[in-house]
């Protein structure tokens, strides 16, 4: 007579997304009913791109971005929730982290749009206002407004918080473990079967060849790297990177290789990646350290070679294991 096996089955689903595709990872009974999660995931990270995106000009984002200054424009809770948390690191931040940087990123093609040189000199020249100063929220009637021209992008942001909607998906199916993630922005919460911590790579800032440079534990937390060598694109023959300096309105000319931050979330982790990155490794460290965020910087050496800088959870452990 056979014996029915009573080990958790592995699953691994994936769909499209923001231009990539995410994934989740997780364990369950082997007659666990599938396609209802499949949906619910997919229909997760298309509110988000319903709601964020600045693709989509008929986006909730897009829409406030067209609102006459002033006038406040009922938005849903979600967003309403990253714009508050974007704001919230953007003051944390000095401003490192501002997603009133929506001209620039559009101005230099990293939006739908090739780069426009007439576009570029009038983000460059434009006084600057930061996100954190000049966008109300009125959370208790779900509102906002723009009380100085501001064009808002979320691309620092949203993938993260659509990583944390995979994870809360997963958890209303009542999946206690998982590992979810769209374009290298992870989050794991609980743990393997085998009660380990998932593990994942951090990727070495290698411009032709995926390669790990560390592995991460990783358990109830979320990681998100910012870098200069997967997304970027070529203005008047240099290549520049996606990460905008929102001081300048310009892509960054001096940056680290690539930021990892872990934290609790995954929309957190990826804003202050994108804060720290701006930042610098010197005072991105400092910042870091001020703020208590685990956080390791890879720079390129003179002669090639990668240099890193590691906070917190980074500098604790050998070869930038964490957990």
């Amino acid at each position: 007579m056979s014996k029915m096996s009573t080990e958790p089955g592995r699953r691994a689903l994936n769909g499209p997304t923001m231009g990539t595709r995410w994934s989740a990872l997780f364990y369950t009974a082997t007659k666990f009913d599938l396609p209802p999660v499949q949906d619910a995931l997919q229909a997760a990270v298309d509110e988000v791109d319903a709601q964020m995106s600045v693709w989509n000009p008929d986006s909730n984002l897009m829409r406030l971005n067209a609102c006459p200054i002033g006038e406040w424009v009922e938005i849903p809770k979600r967003l309403m929730d990253v714009l508050s948390l974007a704001l919230d690191i953007g003051l944390a931040s000095g401003g490192a982290f501002d997603i009133a940087v929506g001209d620039a990123v559009a101005a230099w093609g990293f939006g739908p749009e090739a780069a426009d040189q007439s576009l570029i000199r009038k983000a460059l020249h434009t006084p600057r206002c930061a996100a954190h100063e000049a966008l109300e929220l009125d959370l208790d009637r779900v509102r906002a407004r723009k009380r100085a021209p501001l064009v808002l992008d979320l691309n620092g942001i949203a993938k993260g918080y659509g990583v944390d909607r995979l994870a809360e998906t997963l958890r209303a199916f009542g999946i206690s473990s998982g590992l979810v993630g769209i374009d290298g922005e992870m989050r794991a919460f609980g743990l393997r079967p085998d009660e380990q911590p998932w593990t994942i790579a951090i990727e070495a800032p290698d411009d032709d060849r995926r390669a790990p440079h560390s592995i991460l534990a990783l358990e109830n937390a979320a990681v998100a790297t910012s870098g200069d060598y997967r997304h970027w694109a070529l203005v008047a023959g240099r290549r520049l990177s996606h990460t905008m300096d929102p001081r300048r309105g310009a892509p960054l000319s001096e940056s680290p290789a690539s930021v990892t931050v872990i934290a609790r979330t995954c929309a957190e982790a990826d804003a202050w990646a994108t804060a720290l990155m701006v930042t610098g490794a010197t005072a991105g460290a400092r910042l870091a350290q001020r703020r208590q965020i685990d956080a390791l910087f890879l720079s390129r050496g003179s002669d090639g070679e990668i240099i890193s800088e590691a906070v917190g959870l980074f500098s604790r452990v050998s070869g930038a294991d964490a957990a």
